[in-house]
């Protein structure tokens, strides 16, 4: 069975939902409840929708209330929730999680609830198709971050399978990359191998296997961006992205940089979490 883990951000949002829900009409949690949940955050990119979007959730209930839809009404339980949900809920949850698993994810998040609440349809009566958009370009995507390093420590953290590449890990780097994550990541380690000294991580497992990379400076040649970083599924949740992340981040620090860009980032909690990088505004 698949393990889910919800990040923080999306815990907050479960039970602003579920608090949204014992308050209506018909006590059951609904679809609207979720959006509702995701716009009472204001961190992370979800501040930036609620100053774009300007949804009154005022609006919003009162709608729901007005529309007769007891048909949807029956409670049904889910693993996820504390109380009574729609047939709806449960399949915008199976959804997401669907959108979390096509990424190569393991902590549904946010942006993976969102896409599914407009992807399946079951808000467009509560939305205009200006605010659909605008949460489907700054919620669902990802987005470029950005940290500060004028002040760089590096923290405590367990290092002791992480290196730089040296030349001869060419050929496993770039197999490990194009089989978990994409041709185009692949494409841009064989590129940074050109270089005299690609600023490359990996880390190995017990049996000095590789199972997971990070670099900086090498997608596109820009200087001062990190990435790409990933960790093979099966040891993620162990530590090693936070490590690979800091050898990055310290080498950056020490070439001089004040601050590094995060281009793509996926998983934006942990970033935000791992050294306090924010969403650059769109």
């Amino acid at each position: 069975m698949l393990i889910i883990y919800f990040t923080t951000r999306m815990l907050r949002i479960i039970k602003n939902a579920e608090k949204e829900a014992q308050l209506s009409k018909h006590k059951v949690l609904q679809p609207v409840h979720l959006l509702i949940g995701c716009l009472d955050e204001d961190t992370g990119a979800l501040g930036e929708i609620r100053l774009k979007c300007k949804i009154d959730k005022c609006s919003l209930r009162s709608m729901l209330n007005d529309i007769d839809n007891t048909s949807n009404q029956q409670k049904i339980s889910s693993v996820y929730f504390n109380v009574g949900v729609t047939r709806e809920v449960v399949n915008v949850m199976e959804v997401a999680i669907n959108y979390m698993k096509r990424y190569k994810q393991i902590y549904l998040n946010e942006g993976h609830l969102l896409k599914a609440l407009i992807m399946t349809n079951v808000t467009d009566k509560y939305l205009s198709d200006e605010n659909r958009n605008i949460i489907l370009n700054l919620g669902t995507t990802s987005r470029d971050m950005i940290t500060l390093l004028g002040n760089y420590t590096l923290p405590k953290m367990n290092s002791h399978f992480i290196r730089k590449v040296k030349k001869n890990d060419f050929q496993h780097l770039t197999y490990f990359v194009e089989n978990n994550f994409s041709s185009d990541w692949s494409q841009t380690i064989k590129e940074a191998f050109s270089t005299s000294e690609p600023s490359i991580y990996i880390a190995l497992d017990k049996n000095r296997e590789i199972v997971g990379f990070a670099a900086f400076d090498i997608y596109k040649n820009k200087k001062g961006h990190f990435g790409p970083m990933g960790v093979a599924s099966s040891n993620r949740v162990t530590g090693i992205g936070y490590s690979l992340l800091h050898h990055c981040l310290k080498d950056m620090s020490d070439i001089g940089y004040e601050y590094a860009i995060i281009g793509g980032a996926g998983p934006i909690e942990f970033y935000e979490k791992a050294c306090n990088a924010v969403v650059i505004p769109s």
